[in-house]
């Protein structure tokens, strides 16, 4: 009982802190860099399209996005209002980041099991981490590689909850997913799945040229990400 009153307490607690944030207003740049959502119907809107993550939380740009359109921007105000939007709402969004890199996501529906069966933290804030992963199955993607093979970066949602001797474990396990996220693929619109060195010996297998540079040791760095998410598991 007195497990299940701390987690609402701090669930409402989160809540109000995401509540409180959206309600802030954006102080207009001199020379602002548009970026554009897509809605589901289809139709690209320009704007300014804020991140809703950061480097320390880079999984919150999966779970939704915070935008003014260009038609609703006021010139004669500094602070604009933003609205945000998940992914109920959008099929994809461009924003740049705070060193001006664009960042394109796409929403997709993939689970990501890898990291909702990977309880390191264990206990309570385990079972919350599992929660969190294996009930997210619609989720915004960033799109790391366009084309025939579409390759995207997804990361793993923390726990929500951790108390006592969990504390540091779930700090060291939150690091750990920020620094080895997930790679997903599809072929040609196909299934998503999990990119692995094996997957992409096959989905390479009819370009002669991608399957020579894999073979000579070019796309080392896929191996050594691999190596690195598995030593960290």
């Amino acid at each position: 009982m007195k497990k299940t009153l701390l987690l609402g307490l701090f669930t409402f607690m989160t809540f109000q802190a995401y509540a409180q944030d959206d309600n802030k207003d954006y102080d207009l740049r001199p020379n602002e860099t548009y970026g554009y959502i897509i809605d589901k119907s289809g139709k690209k809107i320009e704007g300014i399209v804020r991140l809703a993550g950061d480097a320390m939380n880079p999984w919150q740009n999966q779970k939704k996005v915070k935008f003014v359109a260009a038609s609703d921007i006021d010139q004669s105000k500094k602070k604009q209002k933003f609205k945000t939007f998940d992914t109920d709402d959008l099929k994809e969004y461009v924003a740049f980041d705070e060193n001006n890199n664009e960042r394109h996501f796409e929403m997709v529906k993939y689970t990501n099991t890898k990291e909702g069966f990977n309880t390191a933290t264990g206990g309570l804030s385990g079972n919350l981490k599992a929660f969190n992963n294996l009930t997210k199955s619609t989720q915004f993607a960033e799109l790391v590689t366009d084309g025939k093979i579409k390759v995207y970066k997804l990361y793993g949602y923390p726990t929500t909850f951790s108390a006592g001797g969990q504390i540091a474990v779930a700090d060291k396990e939150n690091e750990r997913m920020r620094n080895s996220p997930s790679y997903i693929y599809s072929k040609k619109d196909g299934k998503l799945e999990e990119l692995t060195l094996a997957k992409a010996k096959i989905i390479i297998a009819d370009c002669s040229y991608a399957k020579g540079k894999l073979a000579n040791g070019s796309y080392a760095s896929l191996k050594n990400d691999e190596k690195k998410r598995k030593d960290q598991d």
